[in-house]
């Protein structure tokens, strides 16, 4: 999403003018439309930020790309704030993003599963998908040509954030 300010109104901002009524409107407009994660940074006084929806937007890249490392712990700590819901895992030195469901029924489960493969097939970068029992769903992601972490599985994970996975399910359960 991108915002369209007047140069006469950005200027206003940067270079001083009456605070009252315009302060109170931009701080508006800032908590309504740009939704801040707990991950901003402060440059020159103004906020950076890098939501769900930046890294939605973005596209997985190939896992043979001789650029694609694991990243860090640390990394993935920081980008684990973008994508809401997901736990990040260290499985025997392999970081991986996990996350799980209860759905409302088995045929529900299977729903999911179908509604996040076509993402996958369309990133070209495949979960790992669980279904436990009869209505829990586990989703593991991360890249196995590099056994760790990369931002391909973050994207991954805010496309699946993304997904009206409503309707599948429990009511009391959390998505």
């Amino acid at each position: 999403m991108h915002f369209q300010v007047p140069l006469a109104t950005l200027s206003h901002i940067l270079f001083g003018g009456h605070h009252g009524r315009f302060s109170t409107q931009l701080e508006k407009i800032r908590w309504n439309h740009v939704g801040e994660s707990s991950n901003r940074n402060l440059i020159y006084r103004f906020r950076t930020f890098c939501a769900s929806r930046d890294l939605a937007a973005k596209k997985c890249v190939p896992c043979n790309s001789k650029d694609l490392q694991a990243m860090t712990e640390e990394s993935a700590t920081e980008f684990l704030l973008k994508v809401a819901g997901w736990n990040l895992v260290n499985a025997n030195g392999t970081l991986k993003l996990n996350r799980s469901w209860k759905v409302k029924s088995f045929s529900k489960g299977l729903e999911l599963f179908q509604l996040v493969g076509n993402v996958a097939e369309t990133e070209g970068h495949h979960p790992d998908l669980h279904l436990v029992g009869w209505n829990n769903i586990t989703i593991e992601i991360w890249t196995h040509a590099v056994g760790g972490l990369t931002e391909n599985d973050f994207i991954l994970a805010a496309k699946i954030n993304g997904l009206n996975l409503h309707h599948l399910l429990r009511k009391n359960a959390s998505a």
